[in-house]
């Protein structure tokens, strides 16, 4: 919080280190004045989160002629946050403090059709490396976040039927990783944990937002009130397989024809760039075609955007969000991306909705999604429900 709103006057451990979140030091008397707890029980629940070093000594305020009265914050450094997104041929690896700001970040190249069981001990391999290097090995683990390309259960942490992603169905990542790190293990959608990333880093004051990844697939991620929006069963955001208004019968790896994905991804338009005798394996070579100057690769990449604007013209008319922002390997294209998603958003999209619309580049770039696995961890742990049940 970052303004001191009267909190209910049996405001718990979890609230109190929730108002403290914000880094804003106070006294006992300004905790006692918002919270409306007596003194005493101030006193009490400030003593716990000391002890838990949840909450450190911030100093005394300056006198005005009696005993300067000490001061309270909270110690990001007391645990450390251990964050994954794993790609289909890289993962960027991390480790945060509780406010998921990096205090180590590592790529490492790894292939998801190799399986969890490869996979994963690599994370964890890494995520020991870069524990020893930093010398954090004697800080207190709070949870493990891990992002994956592919469709999550949210409430199991098991990939549901990802298509890219062979012997991953039905995987319990939670219990794999938990039994290397006995602390509280998060999975999600990849794309979920950009839009956390970016909300979280960079946009915390859009309430409503839509962030696009493109690059080999195509996915989204929501935030409605402020809050990431998974849908029912964590479906939300499949934006790669809506039905492209000129993507034809063009057959997707998903078993339908038609999709955004088929015509619009990294690997849709390298395709389209070989059949015309340019040499593109991947959305990094569609990339760099684009900065080299190819005139074939940018047109492309241009009517992608199109495609990619027209379904997302759709979000924008149900949704109605203030932000859009496009992230992935593709967008690393630059300009020419953006422009074709805009093109066709403002042309198909009523005024009313679009009059206040920002639509941009990522701005953390590959790191949103481990910003986002990060922020996913912090947010659970730190909830006031789980602090309570943590000090009951």
């Amino acid at each position: 919080m970052s303004d001191d709103v009267p909190l209910p006057g049996s405001a718990s451990v979890g609230e109190l280190l929730r108002l403290l979140r914000d880094g804003v030091p106070r006294t006992r008397n300004e905790l006692t004045t918002v919270t409306g707890l007596a003194r005493s029980t101030v006193r009490a629940r400030l003593d716990m989160l000391l002890d838990a070093g949840l909450v450190s000594d911030g100093g005394n305020e300056a006198s005005t002629g009696g005993r300067p009265a000490g001061r309270f914050v909270f110690n990001a450094r007391a645990r450390a946050v251990l964050a994954a997104e794993v790609g289909a041929t890289h993962a960027t690896v991390a480790v945060t403090d509780l406010t998921g700001s990096p205090l180590a970040v590592r790529r490492i190249e790894q292939d998801i059709a190799d399986g969890p069981d490869v996979v994963l001990p690599g994370l964890v391999a890494a995520w020991r490396a870069m524990l020893a290097e930093a010398d954090l090995g004697s800080v207190r683990l709070a949870g493990v976040g891990v992002g994956l390309p592919g469709p999550v259960e949210h409430s199991t942490g098991r990939p549901n039927n990802p298509p890219i992603m062979p012997g991953w169905n039905g995987y319990d990542v939670p219990a794999r990783i938990g039994a290397e790190f006995d602390v509280p293990v998060l999975a999600d959608n990849e794309v979920n944990l950009m839009a956390l990333g970016e909300h979280t880093a960079c946009f915390p004051e859009a309430q409503h937002l839509i962030v696009v990844k493109v690059a080999t697939g195509i996915g989204a991620g929501f935030i409605s009130n402020g809050r990431l929006h998974r849908g029912a069963v964590g479906a939300a955001g499949d934006l790669g397989h809506i039905v492209a208004p000129n993507a034809g019968d063009v057959p997707c790896r998903c078993g339908n024809a038609g999709c955004l994905e088929a015509v619009a991804s990294g690997a849709a338009i390298a395709a389209a760039l070989r059949a015309k005798g340019i040499e593109a394996d991947t959305s990094a070579d569609v990339v760099a075609l684009v900065r080299s100057g190819n005139l074939e690769a940018g047109k492309a990449v241009r009517e992608a955007g199109r495609d990619i604007g027209e379904v997302l013209a759709t979000c924008v008319s149900m949704f109605n969000p203030s932000l859009i922002v496009v992230g992935g390997t593709v967008a690393l294209a630059g300009e020419m991306l953006l422009a074709g998603v805009r093109e066709a958003i403002y042309r198909r999209s009523l005024p009313l909705a679009t009059g206040n619309l920002r639509i941009v580049g990522s701005q953390v770039g590959d790191r949103a999604g481990v910003l986002g696995a990060a922020a996913m961890v912090v947010q659970h742990v730190l909830s006031p429900a789980v602090v309570d049940r943590q000090f009951a």
